[in-house]
């Protein structure tokens, strides 16, 4: 099978275009004139396989049965390069948490190379953990298990949810040990090291141009400009030898409001909290990115963020997510300004964001509810009062639209209050007055009456209702309780429970009997218990 690996074609074109460091040693500095530093994975004592997603093997031409062989492990775990790789760390900057922070760069991701597969496209490879690179800063460039698992998972969960994602091939564990502060708290701890095998198309991000622009190098700023364009986006030109005109940059730029626009969309619709959306942190090609301290509305609580580091200002909150890819957005606005120079064409480049989200929101709100269409005359306040009666009580946003999918518009007007709730009570986490019941049973009354204006205006019924509304409320997603149970059978060398995560989010809007268990709200003993609830940047 090695023989499988080697035959990977590689085609690295941003190795090949695009200036590189002229430094060769790896140290922590200031990397000015360049897109990239060449720089190679730090060896590991003893590399072993955790798991593997076969499907993201496909995308490389490779069997599932690659996983078997021991020199995967010591590829993707950076102990061998194999024929064509050419390892590089890239140089970006960023806003964090609104603040400009200069240069960051890939400080423990170092892309391997471009694969070019039998159809055509082209996939990075990245490893993530694989040690310390120029952009490291103060840190070690290394990754722990705990971490590594979130991230492996949730690429292929959210892959399998229909949202636009970066993959995950592998997950290695090092052999090695990897001290962490977790909490911040000054009192570090030994964890089991571990690298995770990212893929994209690129993993270019807005920080790779803000970097640019905030240094005044507006050359460089053009030249990856146009090879983004010209690999990424070649759809927009015509002609692909002609000189790359502020109409086409134009264009582009549009072109990532609107997906951007898409992809938020998709979070909300699912419930997915990303927990630090910095403009580095922020694909050019509108994927999620950087898989941190994510989580999942468990309760429906709008203003919740799973990153400890934003407690206090919640900037990442939930529903704040929406304005936060806009305002990041406006930063890569003035970021390609120097290449487009027209304030006001790129504030209606922004404007097109606002009306694609508003647009997909509105479509996923119809579909999560079962409507043919979203009618905003009567159909905007039907949800906006069903997020006020959602937070009436600690109600289970993913097990409320699954079971939502049961009643009966027919037969709900017999019912009294309780009996109204009983359809959504298994979303609740705790017993509820008569005052929250009520709010519910009218609430849900209110959208049976709706159920039957659009089954007798367009022809809808249950059966088809159902389907709509089970083709996008997922009814498994990868809660943090869950993916701590994988962690922490992992650290004890059990991988049984990563396996069945995986299989089980590959088909997350199915019914899946045999895994009802995995259907279910937070247990109470993981409120509060680290890494079910809150977590940490740390990794």
């Amino acid at each position: 099978m090695i023989t499988q690996l080697n035959q990977l074609q590689f085609d690295n074109r941003l190795v090949r275009e695009l200036p590189a460091d002229p430094e060769t040693e790896n140290f922590r500095r200031q990397v000015a004139g360049a897109i990239y530093s060449r720089v190679n994975p730090t060896a590991v004592k003893n590399p072993h396989l955790v798991a593997g997603a076969q499907e993201v093997a496909a995308l490389l031409d490779l069997p599932k049965s690659i996983f078997t062989q021991t020199e995967f492990a010591q590829i993707f775990g950076g102990n061998q390069l194999l024929p064509g790789m050419e390892p590089h760390a890239c140089c970006y900057g960023g806003h964090q948490f609104g603040n400009w922070a200069g240069q960051l760069g890939d400080g423990r991701a170092i892309n391997l190379g471009e694969v070019r597969n039998q159809q055509g496209n082209y996939w990075t490879l990245q490893l993530k953990g694989a040690g310390p690179t120029p952009y490291s800063r103060t840190a070690d460039g290394l990754a722990v298990l705990r971490s590594s698992v979130r991230e492996f998972l949730c690429s292929e969960a959210m892959f399998h949810l229909g949202v636009p994602t970066t993959r995950a091939l592998s997950l290695i564990t090092t052999g090695e040990w990897v001290r962490r502060d977790m909490f911040y708290d000054g009192n570090p701890q030994l964890e089991l090291g571990a690298v995770v095998c990212r893929v994209a198309p690129s993993f270019t991000r807005f920080g790779n141009f803000e970097i640019l622009s905030a240094r005044g190098d507006i050359d460089l700023l053009k030249q990856l400009a146009d090879f983004t364009i010209r690999t990424d986006f070649v759809h927009l030109l015509a002609d692909t030898s002609a000189e790359i005109t502020a109409d086409i940059y134009l264009q582009w730029f549009t072109e990532i409001c609107i997906s951007t626009a898409q992809l938020m969309a998709h979070w909300m619709r699912v419930g997915f909290v990303h927990g630090v959306m910095n403009t580095d942190n922020m694909s050019i090609l509108s994927l999620t990115i950087d898989y941190g301290p994510y989580g999942w509305l468990e309760g429906y609580e709008p203003d919740w963020t799973p990153n400890t580091t934003d407690a206090q200002g919640r900037r990442y909150r939930y529903i704040n997510q929406p304005r936060i890819a806009l305002w990041n957005l406006a930063q890569l606005a003035n970021a390609l300004y120097p290449l487009i120079n027209a304030v006001e064409l790129l504030q209606q480049a922004l404007e097109s964001y606002r009306v694609e989200y508003e647009y997909c929101a509105q479509r996923d709100m119809a579909n999560k509810l079962g409507l043919t269409q979203f009618d905003p005359a009567q159909d905007q306040t039907l949800t906006d009062n069903l997020l006020q009666v959602l937070q009436t009580a600690e109600i289970d946003m993913t097990i409320f639209y699954r079971r939502l999918a049961h009643l009966s518009p027919d037969d709900i007007h017999q019912y009294t209050d309780q009996q109204c709730v009983d359809i959504v009570r298994s979303a609740y986490y705790q017993a509820v007055d008569t005052t929250a019941e009520a709010a519910m049973a009218n609430w849900l009354r209110t959208y049976a009456q709706r159920l039957q204006q659009d089954y007798a205006v367009n022809g809808n019924d249950d059966n088809h209702r159902r389907l709509r509304m089970n083709a996008v409320n997922p009814k498994y997603v990868l809660r943090n309780y869950l993916a701590q149970q994988a962690i922490d059978k992992a650290t004890q060398g059990d991988n049984s429970e990563v396996e069945k995560l995986l299989q089980i989010l590959r088909n997350p809007y199915d019914e899946q009997p045999e895994y009802e268990e995995y259907f279910a709200k937070r247990p109470e003993w993981a409120r509060h218990k680290a890494g079910c609830s809150m977590l940490s940047c740390s990794s």
